[in-house]
């Protein structure tokens, strides 16, 4: 039996969400086609605003409706310290765990030779001028326990230790391989906390 057009397009633009195979697009595709018709024209919506409402902060790069964000703008928070991330997503994980009250850098990702991504291109040559300015005296190194979050944060280290700058990286409280995302609340806490001197 061949599929109505739609919905094989469906199905196909679903499977190239990460973590969506042929048999999660397929009932994704077939519980919108069976809900109501307000429900398909709501979601729509919201993921064509995604890219009209959002932007990049211009200083640490993290996905906002507003640049500079929240974050970056607030004197509740520490400015002298900064936590250096792979993701946007990461520093959702980590003010959930309300354990630190400073500013973030997103990279953007981690250094991966095998899939062609060099430290040019993340954004490492922006966090630099930031550390410059005689004000930031902890850097936290936050990227993922993985071979690419391990190499990146040794890059790190290498390149910024010369501005004599505290450097501290998260404690092992996250397993090797896991990413910050997807670690709860508690153990994001006591990686922040057991941080140590890298």
């Amino acid at each position: 039996m061949k599929l109505p057009g739609s919905v094989a397009s469906l199905i196909a633009e679903l499977e190239k969400l990460p973590g969506i195979g042929p048999k999660t697009a397929e009932r994704l595709t077939y519980h919108l086609l069976n809900g109501p018709k307000e429900y398909s024209e709501k979601l729509a919506s919201v993921i064509g605003e995604l890219k009209e409402k959002t932007t990049i902060c211009a200083t640490c790069f993290n996905i906002v409706e507003k640049s500079p964000c929240e974050l970056c703008d607030s004197n509740s928070r520490e400015k002298n310290i900064i936590m250096v991330v792979e993701e946007p997503l990461d520093i959702l994980a980590l003010e959930k765990s309300r354990s630190y009250n400073g500013l973030y850098h997103v990279l953007g990702g981690a250094i991966a030779p095998l899939q062609g991504i060099g430290p040019e291109h993340l954004r490492i040559k922006e966090l630099l001028p930031r550390l410059k300015n005689g004000r930031v005296k902890e850097v936290i190194l936050a990227t993922n326990p993985s071979v690419e979050g391990e190499s990146t944060a040794m890059y790190l280290q290498k390149l910024i230790s010369p501005l004599d700058i505290k450097i501290t990286r998260i404690a092992r409280g996250l397993p090797v391989g896991a990413d910050l995302e997807y670690a709860d609340e508690v153990t994001l806490s006591r990686a922040i906390e057991g941080r140590r001197e890298y």
